[in-house]
């Protein structure tokens, strides 16, 4: 599995026209601090992360990597292990600078920290995205395959950055099974499609959505497969409305979030802004 792994990391860095690299001397995390900052844009005096911060975790054996087009770093993640005894892998920070969006960068730095966690005989990659970004969503969900563990209020806190502003951080856990068929599949570039509109037809109800005016609107679902919809774009949103973007964190929360604490299962996401939940159990 980690042969394929590592031909699917190096395919993805191709296409990309990147290369991926380890990162350990301070000049290199020194970048990727700069890197972090200048994408979400923290407070005065604040960084995401710092280059002590990285220079420990990468001296302590967990991963920081940098995916460059020659000297130029477009792209950095940082993962580190958790419990129980370095079996999982947490996955706290990937960016990608302007210049590199659009071809595959953040596809190729994940592919490559599976490709790195399987050789460490790591089987599960956890990490946490904002549950209304839509691209994110559709990236972790679809692109990658992995699956929505928890809902969780309030993860980080208060952050006060370019991209959080400064609502609460409500989060959605996944876990990314590396040897599993999803991971596997994704790695091969084959996506874990859902169709919202075809699922409508045949019953599904949606029980959040965008209303005319952009608010969130909420209905009664009570079917097997509920849709739950975000809006277009939350961190514009939270920039030109803030109080609407306050009132669709409140409502995800409650809908998305309730139907999880319910052990409804996110089973995937539609790039028109859907996430798919099932309510039937698991054999």
């Amino acid at each position: 599995m980690s042969a394929a792994a590592l031909a699917a990391a190096t395919a993805a860095a191709a296409a990309s026209r990147v290369e991926i690299r380890d990162l350990t001397e301070v000049s290199d995390l020194a970048e990727v601090c700069r890197l972090f900052a200048s994408i979400w844009q923290p407070g005065a005096g604040a960084q995401p992360v710092t280059t002590e911060l990285l220079r420990a975790m990468a001296a302590a054996g967990n991963y920081v990597a940098g995916a460059y087009e020659g000297d130029e770093l477009l792209g950095a993640c940082l993962g580190f292990f958790g419990s129980p005894a370095k079996a999982g892998l947490h996955s706290h920070i990937a960016g990608v600078a302007p210049r590199g969006l659009g071809r595959g960068i953040g596809f190729s730095l994940k592919l490559h920290q599976r490709a790195w966690a399987l050789r460490r005989h790591v089987s599960v990659i956890t990490w946490t995205f904002d549950p209304l970004v839509r691209r994110n969503a559709h990236f972790n969900l679809a692109k990658l395959g992995a699956d929505p563990a928890r809902y969780l209020p309030d993860f980080y806190g208060p952050m006060r950055d370019g991209i959080n502003g400064s609502g609460d951080t409500d989060r959605l856990m996944v876990r990314w099974d590396l040897s599993g068929p999803a991971a596997s599949a994704a790695s091969l570039g084959e996506s874990a499609r859902v169709d919202a509109a075809a699922l409508r037809e045949r019953g599904a109800a949606a029980a959040l959505s965008v209303a005319p005016d952009g608010d969130p609107l909420t209905a009664v679902a009570d079917g097997p497969v509920v849709l739950v919809g975000v809006p277009p774009d939350i961190e514009a949103l939270r920039r030109t409305d803030p109080g609407q973007g306050q009132a669709w964190r409140v409502a995800l929360r409650e809908v998305l979030g309730g139907l999880m604490a319910e052990e409804a299962r996110v089973i995937g996401f539609d790039r028109a802004g859907w996430y798919v939940v099932s309510r039937e159990k698991s054999s």
